[in-house]
Order: C-alpha cells, then sequence, then structure tokens
C-alpha cells in the first residue's frame, strides 16, 4: 500500500514538474504580439539595432541567448553570414533587450526571421529554426539567383 502511495506521489510530481518546466519554456519563448505599420511597411524603432541595412537583401534573427532553437540558429547565421557577405546582410536582435522592437514587429515566438527586400519591405517570415539550405534558397531567391 505505501509503495502504492509513493509511486502515485511520484507520478503526481513528475507531472507538475513537466508542467511548470513546459511552462516556463514557453514564457521564455513566447513575446507578446502587438501593433505595427501597414503590412510590408517597415516600422521605425524608437530604440535599438536597425532592423535592415540600407540596399541590401536582410535576414533579421529575432531570438534570445536563453532559447535553445535561437542557440541552434548561431551557427546557421555565421555561416550565411560569411557565405553572402556583401550581398546580404544578416542581423541578430535579442528581444529580452529589445523586447519594444519585438512587439513592433509582431514577433509571437522566437526564433523568428523577418526577410527584408532592398527597398526595407517585408517579404517573408518564418517562425522557429531555420536550417542553412533553407535560409540559402530563400536568400537566393530574393537575389534573384
Amino acid at each position: 500500500m505505501a509503495r502504492q502511495i509513493a509511486r502515485r506521489m511520484l507520478r503526481t510530481s513528475l507531472r507538475l514538474s513537466l508542467r511548470a518546466s513546459l511552462l516556463a519554456s514557453a514564457l521564455v519563448c513566447l513575446v507578446a504580439a502587438g501593433a505595427m505599420a501597414a503590412p510590408g511597411v517597415l516600422p521605425v524603432p524608437k530604440a535599438g539595432p536597425a532592423v535592415f541595412v540600407p540596399g541590401m537583401v536582410t535576414v533579421v534573427d529575432l531570438g534570445a541567448k536563453t532559447c535553445i532553437p535561437c542557440k541552434m540558429m548561431v551557427p546557421v547565421l555565421e555561416e550565411v553570414e560569411k557565405e553572402y557577405k556583401g550581398r546580404a546582410a544578416v542581423v541578430f536582435i535579442d528581444v529580452t533587450k529589445y523586447s519594444e522592437l519585438a512587439t513592433q514587429l509582431r514577433v509571437r515566438a522566437i526564433p523568428t526571421q523577418i526577410f527584408y527586400d532592398k527597398k526595407g519591405r517585408e517579404v517573408a517570415r518564418h517562425e522557429g529554426f531555420m536550417d542553412k539550405k533553407t535560409l540559402s534558397d530563400k536568400l537566393d531567391k530574393m537575389l534573384g539567383k
């Protein structure tokens, strides 16, 4: 009888721990959605990093240093940045430091990649991890290759 009670208590404890862990992960990886200018029109950030590089195709990765999928994006972004140097810009924005900008850009989950054309218009958006091939294919298409 005592063994059954102990098992039941352990299962309940594990379930609660798992739920708390999932909730904490969700809170870390989600950013409140907010208002933005008309679709395709880049908002002018009040403070923070430049969102896109004028005259260049730009991919902006919005994430956080504590987010596992965001950490997985780091080597991908570094490789793409080297490969497309002078042709496309890669910008990382930490949403924990620039939460107002993340709200302006309507970021709902991290990581989020936003693609801008040379005029600064948003042409595509992706939420979650994006592998190098998919990212490169998207940039090649935007560069007309």
